[in-house]
Parts: C-alpha cells; structure tokens; sequence
C-alpha cells in the first residue's frame, strides 16, 4: 500500500456518507465532490490537508476517510466526476464522425477546449498534476489521456500518410494542441487581454471554439497535396 492510501488515522469506519455522533450532516456527493475540486484546484493535493478539505466541505475530520478511505480515493473520485463524463463524450465523437477524419479532429479537439472553459477548476488541477510522477498522474494517464489518444491518433495517422498533417511524435502534437488550451483556465488575463471586461461563460465557449479552429487550421491542410 503506497503512502498515498494510508488513512488519516485510526477511526471506526460507518457507513457510506454517515456523519460522526453528533458530527455535522454530510452534503450531498455532487456538492461534496465540487467542494473538494475547488479545494485541490486552489491548494494543490499536498497542500489540501484532511482537516482543511473537511473545513471547506462543512464535515467533521473524519468525513473523508469515513466515505472514501483516504485523501488519494477522495482525489480520484474529484476527478473521475468530471473526466469521465467527458471522455464518454470525446470517444463518442470519434465514432459519430468515423470516415472523416479531419471532422473527428475537429469534434474532439473542439469539445476538448470548451470543456477547459467549463471546468477551470479542473484544468488548474491537472496542470499541477502533469508535473509530477506518481500514481496520480498514473490515473490520469491510464483511465483518460491514452484512452482518448488511442481513439483519436488512427484518424491523425491516416492524415500524416496523406499529407495532411506533418508526422510528429505523440508527446509534441499532444502539446502543441493541448498548450493553447490552457490560456482558459486563466480567466482574469483572459477577460484583460480581449479588452472586453469579464465575459459571459458562453462568450467563453464561443472564444474557445475559435481558438480550437485556429489551431486546428494550423496543423491540418484543407486540400491535400497534389500527386504527381
């Protein structure tokens, strides 16, 4: 058992979301896990302490290891709310435009940037974790990231062999497109930068989408090369 899935102490373990004898009502699982994704997007999983997640999400000390068992469950289960969702919807977009390839960049890529917009905290999050090895980053890689690339590098190989797109290895195009995305997560400098005041959260998808075709235009030809 690694240190990340120690408890936080000895405790009688209850049931699933039961509050301690005399302990505060838990919150309902959605407020729960948003509460904690706020925490870990501002904190960072090391600085989130159990005490300070269970002051932030109204429950008594031992909430957490009560529901999940430990800090490092907690987290996954933070996460796993959102990626999984949006997984289902990335890889459900490559089989909707199976046969175009270009459109199933476009699907994904597209939704990928609107989803950053949406969910800030996460991105924040993920940031942090994408610098660090460990069993977290392990979690992401293994139930989100290769998932999605393995359902989307067929359609950007068969665009390589036609000239479409320059060959380039996995790990730079998947930072070439997943580099400009971020600039979302980062909502003050961006609402500055387009001089505009604070935008509405649709004004953001819709800056988004832009964004993702600008680079998508970037990497894509429209008409592939002449043969001959």
């Amino acid at each position: 058992m690694s240190s990340e899935e120690v408890g936080m102490g000895a405790h009688t373990v209850r049931g699933p979301g039961r509050p301690g004898r005399g302990g505060p009502a838990a919150p309902d699982e959605d407020t729960v896990l948003q509460r904690g994704l706020e925490a870990f997007a501002e904190l960072g999983y090391d600085g989130a302490s159990a005490r300070e997640l269970a002051r932030r999400l109204g429950v008594s000390h031992n909430f957490i290891n009560d529901r999940y068992g430990s800090k490092a469950a907690f987290w996954r289960a933070v996460v796993d709310r959102v990626l999984a969702a949006q997984k289902d919807r990335l890889t459900a977009l490559v089989e909707q435009h199976t046969g175009d390839d270009e459109a199933v960049l476009r699907a994904v890529i597209g939704h990928f940037y609107r989803s950053v917009v949406d969910t800030p905290m996460l991105g924040r999050v993920l940031t942090d974790e994408f610098r660090r090895e460990g069993e977290r980053l392990d979690h992401l890689h293994r139930n989100y990231i290769a998932p999605v690339l393995a359902a989307a590098m067929p359609s950007v190989e068969r665009l390589a062999a036609q000239g479409r797109i320059r060959p380039l290895p996995t790990d730079l195009l998947y930072f070439a497109v997943i580099g400009p995305a971020t600039g979302f997560t980062q909502f003050p400098l961006a609402d500055r930068l387009a001089g505009s005041g604070e935008r509405t959260p649709q004004e953001r998808r819709d800056a988004a989408g832009r964004l993702a075709e600008v680079v998508l235009d970037g990497l894509i030809d429209r008409v592939p090369p002449a043969r001959g």
